[in-house]
Order: structure tokens, then sequence, then C-alpha cells
């Protein structure tokens, strides 16, 4: 079983160095202090920039896009009234996107061996970057730099574990994720990243062979959990020292919610497994309500209505009602595969 995860990595390393052969790289050193056990970082072999990251991306409607499946996965992002999509199968062969809403500047950052998706925000005490990808792996997971300050961030940590801003928490940005199939559905005027990036890459084809439904890993993670399917997509909680992961398989029949009240916050968790989504919500307003929340079905993207008569959308904003614009606080989440969800967090309780 060793000789067979070696060879895999050795692959999985061939294969990188080939997919990005247009590329500049440069040796990635693993040096410094850092906030996380060094032996456990690994060199995931392209190189720093190896895997080209994106900025300004080149934007299209939905009907333009032509590499997408129905099973496709697509990240979604609303800031100031604008929806945009940011699709897995860019995110497979580039990681990260630099992108900007008005004066909203953020990172999609993607690590396609995780399958976590964070959106960093990029601008770091005032002073607007960009993120790479650092070649450098810690439990198997990306960890991106920004390129003001040369730092290292652990993506699923939420933490910059090396260099200058070393022990800085990153300020983040709400997204969702579903599939092509319910993004196309209904969010019909949405602009989607298009395949004109600039970089020849194979954007209809899977870089990594059977990796999403196997049971193998490219690089080491710790600790381990075998309670769930390795590669079992959880939408994850994080609440002060309390971790939780909700199931797709909670979500059955339509769109449907789970309340959950921890150190007195009060959260909604909305789910479709149908429709490929869960998000997750603080009941309590910026004002100090608390509201009740009723599921709407069959209107997406309009997912609930409460107390007061207004209707909210799946990125938490109120889009019907007195409260027209607001938007309900995001909880720090984000799906990811289990064993990933497990390691980094081990005391994560499955709800």
């Amino acid at each position: 079983m060793k000789t067979i995860k070696k060879l895999l990595a050795l692959l999985a390393i061939l294969f990188l160095q080939i997919a990005c052969e247009d590329t500049v790289s440069s040796s990635t050193q693993i040096s410094g202090e850092w906030l996380i056990p060094q032996n456990e970082v690994f060199d995931g072999g392209p190189g720093k920039d190896g895997i080209p990251a994106i900025s300004n991306p080149s934007l299209v409607g939905n009907s333009s896009i032509n590499f997408m499946k129905n099973d496709d996965l697509v990240i979604g992002v609303k800031l100031d009234g604008e929806i945009r999509g940011y699709p897995h199968p860019i995110l497979d062969w580039h990681e990260i996107i630099n992108d900007k809403i008005n004066d909203n500047y953020f990172s999609i950052t993607y690590c396609p061996l995780t399958g976590s998706t964070i959106n960093y925000n990029r601008d770091l005490n005032g002073n607007i970057t960009t993120f790479g990808v650092s070649g450098l792996l810690y439990n198997t997971n990306l960890i991106p730099y920004d390129r003001a300050t040369n730092s290292n961030w652990s993506q699923m940590k939420l933490l910059c574990v090396n260099g200058e801003l070393k022990g800085k928490i990153p300020e983040t940005y709400n997204a969702i994720e579903t599939s092509w199939a319910t993004w196309k559905r209904i969010f019909l005027d949405a602009q989607v990243v298009s395949s004109s990036t600039g970089y020849s890459r194979s954007y209809g084809n899977y870089p990594y062979g059977s990796y999403k439904s196997n049971n193998s890993l490219l690089f080491p993670v710790n600790p381990s959990n075998s309670q769930l399917p390795m590669k079992e997509r959880v939408h994850g909680i994080i609440h002060g020292s309390k971790t939780m992961a909700f199931r797709f398989s909670s979500f059955n029949n339509g769109i449907s919610t789970l309340s959950k009240v921890v150190d007195g916050s009060n959260i909604i968790i909305a789910g479709s497994k149908t429709d490929n989504f869960i998000v997750s919500y603080y009941k309590k307003l910026s004002d100090g309500t608390n509201l009740s929340f009723t599921v709407v079905q069959d209107k997406l993207p309009i997912i609930l209505t409460d107390n007061e008569g207004n209707s909210w959308d799946i990125f938490g904003e109120a889009v019907g009602g007195a409260r027209l614009g607001q938007r309900l606080k995001p909880t720090k989440s984000f799906i990811a595969y289990w064993f990933a969800w497990a390691a980094f967090y081990p005391g994560i309780e499955v709800m």
C-alpha cells in the first residue's frame, strides 16, 4: 500500500510539472519559523507559482460556458449586488483567482486535494495584494502566499503560518458552492470565469484522475479519522473552539434547515442534497434582532422567509421585505473533504 501511495504521489508530481511547463517556476523553500510542524510541510512538486494563479479573470455569461458538466461544481460570490461564478474546472488547474467587485478585493483560494474553497480578503492592513500558489502543502492542503510580504498562509487553518504576517488571521468573504446544473438554473444573468485565461489547459478534463472517488491521498495528513468516508464533502462550521460538520444526507427532501445554538449563538443551516448546496448563517442581525425562519421551496435562489415577512436568498441577503439589502452574518464555514476537516480540526463533531 505504501508503495502504491508513493507511486501515486510521483505520478501527480510528474503530471503537474508537465501541465505547468509553460510557466516559469522557482524552487520552493521550506525555511524560517512556522506555526505548524515544519516537518509536515511538503513541497508539492511544481514549485512556487508553478501552478499559476489568475488575476482579473475574463468573465462571460452562463450560456457561453462550454466546458462545464452539470455535476461540476462552481463557487459563487455576491458583492454589492453582483453575482460571479468561479468554476472548479478552472480552479483545478489554477487554485487561486484574484478578483475584485467595486472596492471589494478578494482571492478565491481552492485546493483540489482537500476540496476546499475559501474566499480570502486580499486587503491586508490597507495594502491591496494578490495571492499565489506557494507550491507547499500542509495536511495535503494548499498554502497560498501573499505577494505583498511573501508570507505563507495555511488555507484551511485560516492562519498565516510563516513570514512577516505570521499569526495573522485572514478576513474572508462569503462564498457558496453548488453544482453547475443548479447555478445556471437560478443565476441566469450571472457572470462566470471563462476558459480564456491566457494559459493552455484542458479545462474540461479533471487533472487528478480518480482522486475524488478513491481512498488514496497524495501526501500525509495528521491525524486521520475514519468516522465518515474519506472524501465525503461536508459543510464545516468553526465557532470559537467548536467545529461541526454537516452532511448532505441531512438535507434529503427539497430545501431543509437545521438549527444549532453554540455558546449562546443561534445558527441556521440550510441545504439541499438535490440542489447540491449547504449554507449557514447567524440568526441574530446587526441591530440585535433574532429572526425566526421558514424554508421556501422551489424559489431558488430564495431559500428562507422570516417572521417579519422578509425573503432571504442563498447568499444570506434580504431580497424582499422591509429589510431589503440587509445581510445575515455568515458563519466561518466552507465545504471540504471529511479527511481534511478531521485533520485540521480533530475535535470536529458530525451533526
